[in-house]
This record gives C-alpha cells, structure tokens and sequence, in this order.
C-alpha cells in the first residue's frame, strides 16, 4: 500500500538514516533509528507509515533503476521486517485490543508481505484484535481460519497482478463464510479497478484510509456457496477459454519461444546454461501476464508490464529489443486466440514506442543477459 509523496523534515532526516542503515546492511543501526524516533516522541504510526514504508519502496525503486542488487535488496527488506517486528513490541506502542477482529493476510504465491505487515501494526495500534497470517496463504488455510476464529472483515493483499486469479478465489470464499473482504496492494490496480472487478467489498490505496474504511465498518455480504458463484459470474468474457488455454499451453509456449530464439535474436545463441534457464523463467513470466490480461480482460496489465520490463532491461544494460521475438513467436503461436493476438499487438506498439523514445542499448550487457531478473523475487 502507498505512503505519502511528502515528508516533513523530521520525518525525512528519519528516513535518511534509516535508509543509511538498510542499505549497510546493519540491523541494529536500522532499529535505534526506529526507537530513538519513538522515545522522541515520534508516534509509532508516523514511524510505520512515513518513515519504514517510504524507506521499503525506495529500495524497490533502486533495485529497479539497477543501482542496488537483488541481493541487497531481500537483505534491506529482510531488515525492514524485523525492525518491524521490533518496533511492534516496544513498550511505547504496547495497545489493549478494544475493538472488533480483523484478519490480515496475503493471496497463496504472493511473498511481499510488508505491506500486509504494515496494515497489521496500524489495525493493531488503533485498537483491533488481528491475525496476522502472513504470506503465501492457501485459500483453503484462510478459510478454515475464519471458521475457528471468526473475523469481521478480513484485509487481503497482493501486490502482484499475476496473483489476481488466486486473490478471485480467495475473495470469493471469503464472502461465502459471510466475511466482507477490504483488498488492497498493487496487484489491484492504482484505483481499485481490479478489486471492484473480482468483487471485493471495498478497496483502499494505503493503510490509514484501509484502517478508516474497516473503522466506518463493511457491511456483511450475503453468504453464497462458492459453488454457486462461479469465475464466469463476475468475468463473462471468461467463456471464450482464452485464459484457460493459454495458461495451460504455458510449457509448450515456453519451449517455443526458446527453440525460436536464436534464430530471431542471433545474440542468444551464445548464452549459458544459467542464461538459458533465466530467460526460460522470464518468458514464463511474460506468459503469466499475458494470462492475468486475458483473465482480467485488461490490456494494460500486459502492455504495462512489457513497457515497465524493458526499462527494466535498458536499466542493466540488456537490449530490450529482446522483447520483440518473444511477442512475436506467442503472437504466431496465439494466431488463433483474438484477444490475446490483440494484446500481443498493444504490447509490440508499446514496446516499438519505447524503444523509439529510450534508443535500445545493443552495447555491452551484465551477466545475466537478455530477459532477466524481471523482479526482485524471481
């Protein structure tokens, strides 16, 4: 979830040194910026949202401008959690749960858990009682909870959009419990638009305005067995099997592209085994958005995702003219499929603009090559 663009400048020298600590690598450092805030007066809150959260998302911004490694990136990450963890059992914050029970937690195959995290603390501090089950949440662990434990609401993050199909069913059977579900976190889009689409109950851009909406109260939804309530029901334009056949082509497509490679972008054939098996995860990770667009039936979930890769690509010196035989190898092996034949050509006219605009880099690349690292935790 989002945090202010602007920061005081107390507020600020905090994030400084934080940062400076995360980015060393030194955990104890990155916990005495947190308590000394805390024992000056700062509230825990502001600590959490403005100044951990706005430290988090620069480092993702680093990492994609490729001026920090992967690497560095879990471990600044790995320190942001636990400072987190920290924080939430300093005297100083300590609150009695006075109101109702919220249940926080990621969609299964989603990792990036801080903002869930996040949301957590701030329910926490205000006075909820919450179950915090982390990431990677099996939606059938999520629901045998709500049956021994109850909840009035439960807050559902995801931040990556190939994780909306999950997140579906996850919201889904959720309200067949009679549990309303608030969404929140990238994957839902910078407006809400795909958690309003897959029939959440409310969406909330960050966790102050999630913490307001769950204070002001979701009303209940009318329980429907999850077997009454199909995909189709909320995404007709599922029907024409597109989604369903090419997530189940995603090997074959996989194999594909690779056996085509060379022969289309000559600079492949000197690849290692190791680069081989980078660009085999990365087309596959091209084929996933490709099928959360055709679930969705949102084209900007594909060409968004092309355009923000070949920055991605540009930023490590790696051509993003790579790009081009990937689409075209799926655009042939797709001829048949009319919505995806028409997102391949979106996303071959998005990534010719880029291409046109940022001049593709042909030079030297790193050792990784071609498509590759396509995010942090991949």
């Amino acid at each position: 979830m989002s945090t202010h663009t602007h920061a005081a400048p107390g507020v600020r020298g905090l994030q400084d040194r934080l940062w400076a600590a995360v980015t060393d690598r030194d955990e104890h450092a990155a916990a005495s910026v947190v308590f000394a805030a805390l024992d000056d007066g700062t509230d825990a809150e502001t600590v959490l949202l403005d100044v951990i959260a706005p430290v988090q998302a620069r480092v993702g911004t680093e990492w994609a401008a490729n001026r920090i490694g992967v690497a560095q990136e879990h471990a600044a990450s790995a320190i942001a959690e636990r400072v987190v963890a920290a924080l939430a059992h300093h005297p100083a914050v300590r609150t009695t749960p006075r109101l109702g029970r919220v249940t926080v937690a990621c969609v299964d195959q989603e990792w990036h858990v801080l903002p869930a995290r996040l949301l957590a603390e701030v329910l926490t501090l205000r006075g909820w009682q919450v179950d915090f089950l982390g990431a990677q949440v099996p939606t059938p662990h999520l629901i045998g909870h709500l049956h021994d434990h109850g909840a009035d609401v439960v807050a559902l993050s995801s931040s990556i959009p190939t994780r909306l199909p999950t997140a579906h069913a996850a919201i889904t059977a959720c309200q067949a419990v009679g549990v309303p579900v608030l969404a929140g976190g990238a994957a839902f889009g910078p407006d809400g638009r795909h958690a309003r689409r897959l029939g959440a109950d409310a969406w909330e851009p960050d966790a102050r305005s999630a913490a307001r909406r769950i204070a002001d109260g979701i009303p209940v939804p009318v329980p429907v067995p999850a077997a009454g309530r199909q995909q189709i029901d909320d995404l007709p334009h599922l029907g024409d099997q597109e989604y369903t056949l090419v997530v189940r082509s995603r090997p074959q497509l996989v194999r594909e592209v690779l056996a085509q490679l060379e022969g289309r972008f000559p600079a492949a054939a000197a690849y290692t085994e190791q680069q081989r098996e980078h660009t085999a995860q990365d087309i596959a990770h091209i084929v996933d958005h490709l099928g959360v667009a055709l679930y969705m039936d949102d084209d900007e979930l594909f060409t968004g995702f092309l355009e923000w890769t070949a920055g991605i690509l540009e930023a490590r010196r790696v051509p993003a003219v790579s790009l081009r035989p990937v689409l075209d190898v799926l655009g042939a092996e797709l001829k048949d499929f009319p919505r995806s034949t028409r997102l391949l050509g979106q996303a071959r006219t998005v990534l010719d603009a880029f291409l046109a605009t940022a001049g593709h880099n042909l030079g030297a690349s790193d050792d990784r090559t071609s498509l590759s690292a396509l995010h942090p935790g991949s």
